[in-house]
């Protein structure tokens, strides 16, 4: 039950293959996780073409994606060990051989077979899952440190340029605006990059992920019953995106719309949405308290262009969108990422990371004397780094040492 030949894939997103890297024959656990269709699979296989080039036998690699027609509905965790176990065995003696298994929670209770695995055999075992319940407490306590989180997110706008630079040649020239253009209007997914699609062909290519993991994936997951109320909270979430709300909100929202449905069901439809990497969850932190509250959080999606598929671009909606694209990519960076609350005033985000921190605001445009964006930043009195990231490319500059970047360069350059 191998996977398709791929060795002539070239490393793109060299920085996941690095990282994988860094961990090579280690005793841990290596796990990529992300929204389907991010990379994951690509970032194995070139991981595979390293190993191969470093001079691993091919029959020491053992590659597996778990989501393919091979594997029957009753391949289970025991049938997954005994493949395993006759691939190892077949490899060169006295060698490690490197497990890459894909899409792994499509098995249930793989754990179990990778934790044997690993304590059994000479094995380096990285897998990849579309689903977060592969860190659930039952799994995070089946495999306690034993394992590394790598998440996996769609493209920077870095690696989107090198993406349409190599596999789009006609725009192999084009300026960092006219990509920055296609990036707000077409999203980060891999495969659309790849292509010089229409906008519309774009978004019916993303809506079959949407309807994949959405109607398929969560639905049939969580036996969900009444599919058309949990579509409608789906897309309110889309609609609300970068907004203030609570399970309440919605609750009330379709009340006033003589539409029933309890708020734990609403609360479970938002932890399903998080599970599958549809939607990221972003806390709100008081900065002079210095606590994380636990109301009106601000949802953020994995791919921007999942609220086109459903909605179709609109200019109306691009100051979210920015908002969005630029959460994203602090946590591609690496930073733990809050909206911040500082007395009655609002920073869209405080991003931290070891002890390093910084205050982002998003706007489209930047008005004249802007209190909300300016203002909002000289009220926190700290020496950390504070930016306004905005599409107007004529007021860039520094104002009493707040930042004002245009948004193609601060995802261009580093903070």
């Amino acid at each position: 039950m191998e996977t398709e030949n791929e060795d002539e894939i070239d490393i793109f997103r060299p920085v996941f293959v690095r990282n994988l890297g860094s961990f090579k024959d280690e005793k841990i656990i290596k796990i990529l996780c992300g929204v389907r269709r991010c990379g994951k699979s690509t970032i194995l296989k070139t991981f595979k073409n390293t190993l191969l080039a470093d001079g691993t036998p091919r029959a020491n690699i053992v590659e597996r994606l778990y989501s393919s027609m091979e594997y029957p509905r009753d391949f289970d965790a025991d049938a997954m060990y005994k493949d395993l176990l006759r691939a190892i065995e077949r490899a060169d003696k006295g060698k490690k051989v490197y497990l890459l298994l894909d899409e792994v929670q499509e098995i249930a209770d793989w754990e179990k077979c990778v934790n044997t695995l690993f304590e059994t055999r000479n094995v380096d075992i990285y897998v990849t899952g579309s689903n977060s319940k592969l860190l659930s407490s039952e799994i995070s306590t089946y495999l306690t440190g034993r394992f590394v989180l790598i998440p996996v997110y769609t493209l920077s706008f870095a690696e989107f340029i090198e993406f349409k630079k190599t596999f789009v040649p006609e725009l192999k020239n084009a300026s960092a605006d006219e990509y920055f253009d296609l990036y707000l209007k077409s999203g980060g997914f891999p495969f659309i990059a790849k292509t010089n699609h229409t906008q519309e062909e774009n978004y019916q290519i993303v809506d079959g992920i949407y309807a994949t993991v959405v109607t398929r994936d969560i639905s049939r997951r969580h036996t969900i019953s009444n599919l058309d109320m949990f579509n409608r909270v789906v897309r309110f979430v889309l609609e609300n995106l970068g907004k203030n709300f609570s399970a309440k909100t919605i609750f009330d929202f379709f009340k006033s719309r003589q539409r029933s449905v309890s708020i734990e069901t609403i609360y479970n439809y938002l932890a399903w949405l998080e599970e599958a990497f549809i939607i990221y969850r972003c806390s709100r932190y008081d900065i002079q308290g210095r606590e994380i509250l636990k109301t009106q959080e601000k949802y953020y999606l994995s791919d921007i262009s999942f609220k086109y598929s459903q909605f179709g671009y609109s200019p109306k909606s691009v100051a979210a969108v920015l908002e969005n694209i630029v959460y994203l990519e602090l946590r591609r960076r690496g930073y733990s990422v809050c909206i911040g609350k500082f007395a009655d005033r609002e920073i869209d985000f405080v991003a931290a990371q070891q002890d390093r921190k910084i205050y982002v605001q998003v706007c489209r445009t930047l008005p004249e004397h802007s209190d909300r964006e300016i203002g909002n930043l000289k009220a926190v009195k700290d020496s950390y780094p504070k930016y306004v990231v905005t599409m107007d490319s004529s007021v860039c500059g520094i104002e009493d040492g707040i930042k004002i970047v245009h948004i193609k360069d601060f995802l261009l350059e580093e903070l």
